[in-house]
This record gives structure tokens, sequence and C-alpha cells, in this order.
């Protein structure tokens, strides 16, 4: 079929483009037409196996895939198992590693103290008053509205400064508004009760997704390229860049991405996580993911690793 017989074109092949296409064949009957612009499927989550050791590596940085919707975890395990994986992140502050985010045990750590739940949280109330903001105009202020200077400094500064690469006071304060902190011990970082890596990777969810007979998938097809060729009366959802698809009326918006740099190297764990964050300045990253963590029901090298720089 060419592009103009298709009565639905979905562009982009991450969870959204690939979960509504699957749905609009299998449940309408209709002709599907995916756009993928990249040379594979599966947008940002998109996993690969590295051919030297195995592993399977998240192509564009860590993805874990949690979900407080019953509906929609049902949904993503017909096309593969998870496993039990629940999302712990470390910081490397100085010499020393902290849990993150932050709660007791972080701030007992950082402060050297044994404190209660209770007597963390009036703490951590007299930090916050000490430095109170009268008028929270920017992110730095409302950090510390939050958590106080000290941790702050230590943990959010540098590493929100990396990675907008510009200065924390002309950023906005909502951008930072859910930090969490906690007074226990509680250190997995989200709270959904349905968490887990797919057992089978990220790219297979994706295959068995867009395997129906009538969806075709186009990969290295940019939606730009080919918009003349899309049907008047076709049903388009385009799951892109926004402000491309308006032809930067308005102007480019500040988009941030991510450089990864990712490196084999000659150990069975590097880190003994799957992310270390990174928030001093003078380190020149923000964290680094080791992949081999995601799967501990896989049997990967014991001699080899495989990490990425972000």
């Amino acid at each position: 079929m060419s592009i103009g017989d298709f009565p639905v074109v979905v562009v982009g092949s991450g969870f959204f483009g690939s979960t509504i296409a699957h749905l609009l064949a299998r449940d309408h009957g209709v002709n599907v037409l995916v756009l993928e612009k990249r040379d594979h499927i599966g947008g940002n989550s998109h996993s690969r196996v590295d051919p030297e050791t195995g592993i399977e590596v998240h192509t564009y940085g860590s993805h874990i895939f949690h979900t407080a919707n019953k509906s929609v975890w049902d949904f993503v395990n017909r096309f593969s198992a998870f496993n039990n994986y629940r999302h712990r992140v470390f910081s490397r502050h100085g010499a020393r590693t902290f849990t993150m985010p932050i709660n007791l045990m972080t701030i007992n750590s950082f402060y050297g103290r044994d404190f209660t739940p209770e007597e963390a949280e009036t703490f951590i109330h007299a930090e916050i008053a000490r430095d109170r903001v009268a008028n929270v105009e920017n992110l730095e202020d409302k950090a510390i509205s939050l958590i106080g200077r000290p941790l702050f400094e230590a943990f959010i500064a540098g590493y929100t400064q990396k990675q907008w690469e510009t200065e924390l006071r002309t950023l906005p304060p909502d951008i930072i508004t859910r930090l969490p902190v906690r007074f226990s011990y509680n250190d997995f970082y989200f709270s959904d009760p349905y968490e887990g890596i797919p057992v089978d990777g990220y790219t297979t969810i994706f295959e068995r997704m867009l395997a129906l007979p009538n969806i075709e998938v186009r990969t290295g097809c940019g939606y730009f390229d080919v918009r003349d060729q899309i049907a008047p009366t076709a049903l388009c959802i385009y799951t892109g860049a926004v402000d491309e698809f308006y032809g930067y009326r308005f102007g480019a918006l500040g988009w941030r991405t991510l450089d990864l740099k990712f490196e084999c190297l000659p150990t069975g764990d590097y880190q003994g996580t799957s992310v270390m964050n990174h928030p001093d300045l003078e380190v020149p990253y923000t964290r680094v993911h080791e992949f081999r963590h995601f799967h501990p029901e896989r049997r990967y090298p014991q001699d080899r690793t495989i990490i990425a720089r972000e």
C-alpha cells in the first residue's frame, strides 16, 4: 500500500504510538501505517543487546516501567512478563555515597546523626528556617525552602546546573516542586505499585505490539518528508516535537536532551547499582548507568560490564 492508501497514520513508535496503533488495528480492524524517523522502533525506550557481552542496553538511558494503573500494567504484560526490579538511586557526593531520593538514611549519613523520623523532620525544618526564602522566585529558592541549603548544595545544585547548563536562579521554581523528601528509610525511587523491567527487553514489546497483519511500520521515514503523501481524510496521530509540527511559528522550544557515552569495562560490576548520580560540578557527567543490574534474573558475564556516562 502507498502512504496515501492508509486511513490511519501514527507518527512515532514509542509507547504511545505503538499502543494506539495496536489498539486501532486490533479493535477496529483498520490498516495502520507507523512512521518512525529513526532506524528502529521503540522511541526513547528502545533497547538493544550488546553483541560482545549479551547485556541488554537501554539506548537512550535507563528506562524503568512503573505505573499506578492496573489496566496499563495488565496491558503491557501481554507483550512481555516483567521482573521484580525496584528502582533505587544513589548519589556520589565528595568521597561518599548516599541513597536517593533524600530519605532518613540520607539525612543521617550526611549529618552524621541517628535521628528518628520525628527528630529528622524537626531538624530539616530548622535547616529550612535558617535560610528561609521570603519570596520564592526560582528553582534555587524553592529547593532551599523544601530541604534547606546544605542538602540542596550537596545533592541538587550541581546536578541540576549540569542538567540545564544554566544558572539555577534563572530557572522557574516549578521544575523542582515535587522534590521528594522522606523521613523514613524508604529508598524506593518510585511509589507506584506496579514496577519492573520487561524480561524479554523493551524492543520485544514494541515488535509484538506492531506485529499485527494490518500494521505496517516504516523506519527511517520522517513525517515531514512524506506529509504531503498522507491522504487528507486520514486520521494522523503525531507523537513528535510539537514546535516542529507547527513549523516553529513561535520559535523553537528549549528542549533538553542527553548525551550518553557507552563503555565496556573489564569487570563484572562497576558500581553495584543501575544508576549512580554525580552531583558535584567537577565531575563532567550527571550520572552513570550500569545496565546489567536491570536484569538480575539473567546470567551475564562476570568479567565485563556495560556502562553509560550521561
